[in-house]
């Protein structure tokens, strides 16, 4: 029936599934491989290619099939790192919008050619790339530079992020070359600030062939103002008087700027900026430890518009500062990570119905939040409104099963949960039950119908043993409620055991899972979760000290399209472990067995000369010092 299909239908069909399940379908037939080649050029995929000659043949595949979007890894001035840049520009370039060298090493004269082979580039990745810069002598030939020039003609973003050599000679000779450029992101770079009444004018033999200022940043900035719509200065030391410089530059409408770890920025500078730059729809402000409430209630009259918001490690912002939260109505995320004074209770009033409709937020970060409660944070749950996807309360610990019970009421299509280290949280919680003794029998017949043994934790006959006349009634639903998770983390949270583990972790879209630092799970609760989960991708399983080979053998066979494996202080696993993944999991890509005594580096290097697409990750201790090895 599928065969008989049109392949533009095939395709559209294949579209909606997640990017592992569409590699699953191209494996089903010739159409249906078609069919999803199509579907992931569609969704414009990223393809990481490792520079080594073994590329090569893959790289010519990748340009019959058109594909647009790469990254080079582990690019360096090699010869055969040549040849690889030789081969993308050949196969690829004609047709290639998106380039990521990111951390790369090429010389200038293999990036040049690469380029001029890439006419059609719409976003150039070069951060981390300092061997470009070192000379300073990038693009200095005027008849290279304007054939440089033509190839990014339509470039519309540039990342120059972490580059220590860049300098106003070579940025102004890189940028001259992208005349069309939209978003520039110098994150991390050394900028030098010569603030005072001559700030912004510069002169050709004023740019400095060794230092990167921000007078000709500004430059620059006025230079492109009618186009330039996104910038990014996070960690660059930006002070007031240049961000304030910045914001009044005539024409300018930014509507993304990234100012993260800026520590010296202001209440005032942020008011003044609010003022300047009302069309922002994206500001980060994390890291800038020196903003008050005030900041918040500038953000909030001034960029009626704003969509994303990150706060994150503001330790001065209280809940006064919440209430002006407000007044975001096309809100769509926020980051409030390591904001270590706010309790919640404002932000719930603030995104609550007593303003109206809820604000469309699809993502809420409260990481690291200590002061949140389960009182206040129970009001807030109801007023984020249904479309929230995205909740992280990693490190909440005062939290408890009161909470995760309301999440599973209220927001039943959430993708991401995070809840690492909220130490209060157990069995009854992500069961969804009443602590009572009555359900201790009905758990027992549960688990033993399902094949586990019927033997509770005894975690759970202790919070079992209440009183025979203690309510049946559950207490809400259960972790299963989440069908739609592809991401949970319960790491540290200490008190769970398989008795629940075995139970609720059945989530077939669930791709990142990470159960570390849970003393109790077993083998039963590891084979329970590789039944329950058989779509992950990323499995984190450090310091759990019960878990056997034999556990392994039972479970690998469940994880076929497991990457990146974290076995590191699993006490109780060998080499055996290691063979059982290796004939199960054949598309691991990553795997950690540090501090793992039972497997040695001779098994780790077995292990990977016959799967050698894998990183495998090895600690042993040499003359009392604990060695890491890469491999």
């Amino acid at each position: 029936m599928a065969e008989s299909l049109p392949l533009e239908m095939l395709t559209y069909i294949l579209s909606f599934l997640p990017l592992s399940d569409q590699k699953e379908a191209s494996l089903v037939s010739r159409a249906w491989y078609c069919a999803a080649q199509n579907a992931l050029r569609e969704t414009n995929v990223r393809y990481n290619i490792p520079v080594s000659s073994a590329s090569l043949l893959a790289i010519k595949s990748l340009g019959l099939r058109g594909i647009s979007c790469i990254s080079l890894t582990n690019l360096d001035s090699s010869p055969t790192s040549q040849l690889v840049l030789q081969s993308v520009a050949y196969h690829l370039g004609p047709h290639l919008q998106s380039l990521c060298l990111g951390g790369g090493n090429p010389t200038e004269a293999s990036f040049v050619a690469l380029i001029l082979g890439c006419p059609a580039l719409r976003t150039l990745d070069l951060s981390g790339c300092n061997s470009l810069f070192t000379s300073g002598t990038l693009l200095a030939q005027p008849e290279m530079a304007q054939r440089v020039r033509q190839a990014l003609s339509g470039l519309r973003e540039l990342n120059l992020a972490c580059l220590r050599n860049l300098a106003d000679l070579s940025f102004n000779q890189l940028s001259s070359c992208a005349p069309s450029l939209e978003r520039l992101s110098l994150a991390y770079c050394h900028l030098t600030f010569e603030l005072g009444p001559a700030q912004g004018s510069i002169s050709p033999q004023d740019y400095s062939p060794s230092q990167l200022s921000f007078r000709n940043l500004l430059r620059f900035v006025k230079e492109r103002a009618g186009k330039l719509r996104a910038l990014d200065l996070s960690g660059t030391g930006l002070p007031p008087e240049a961000l304030q410089s910045l914001g009044q530059v005539a024409g300018l409408q930014l509507q993304e700027l990234s100012l993260h770890s800026c520590r010296d920025l202001s209440t005032e500078a942020v008011v003044t900026l609010c003022r300047q730059q009302p069309g922002l729809t994206s500001l980060d402000l994390s890291g800038c430890s020196e903003l008050t409430d005030g900041a918040l209630l500038a953000v909030s009259r001034g960029l009626q518009h704003l969509q994303h918001l990150s706060l994150g490690k503001l330790q001065r912002l209280t809940d006064a500062g919440c209430t002006a939260l407000g007044g975001l109505r096309e809100l769509q995320s926020l980051d409030m990570a390591e904001c270590c004074l706010v309790s919640g209770r404002e932000l719930a009033q603030a995104l609550g119905s007593v303003h109206g409709a809820p604000p469309p937020l699809t993502s809420l970060r409260l990481a690291y939040c200590s002061s949140l409660k389960d009182a206040s944070v129970l009001s807030l749950i109801p007023a984020l409104g249904p479309s929230l996807r995205v909740l992280d309360l990693s490190s909440c610990v005062a939290l408890s099963n009161q909470t995760l019970q309301a999440i599973c009421t209220y927001h039943t299509h959430l993708s991401v949960l995070r809840l690492a280290w909220c130490k209060e949280l157990c069995d009854w919680g992500l069961l969804g039950l009443e602590e009572s003794r009555v359900f201790k029998g009905k758990l027992r017949k549960n688990l033993k119908s399902r094949g586990f043994s019927p033997q509770l934790h005894p975690e759970l006959e202790h919070h079992a043993s209440g009183s025979e006349d203690a309510s049946p009634m559950p207490q809400g639903p259960s972790l299963l409620t989440l069908q739609a998770l592809q991401e949970l983390d319960l790491t540290a949270c200490s008190k769970l055991t398989d008795a629940s583990l075995a139970k609720v972790l059945q989530f077939p879209q669930l791709r990142q899972l990470s159960l570390s630092l849970l003393p109790a799970l077993t083998d039963v609760g590891l084979v329970a979760v590789a039944r329950g989960c058989p779509s992950l991708e990323h499995l984190v399983l450090s310091h759990c000290s019960h878990l056997t080979d034999e556990g392994w053998a039972q479970a690998a066979g469940s994880w076929p399209r497991l990457q990146h494996l974290n076995l590191s202080n699993c006490s109780q696993l060998t080499e055996q472990t290691l063979d059982t993944i290796r004939q199960a999991c054949k598309q691991i890509r990553v795997l950690d067995v540090a501090m793992c005594p039972g497997i040695n580096v001779v098994a780790v290097r077995r292990f990977q000369a016959q799967l050698p697409q894998v990183t495998c990750v090895q600690s042993r201790f040499v003359g009392g010092a604990d060695l890491t090895l890469t491999l």
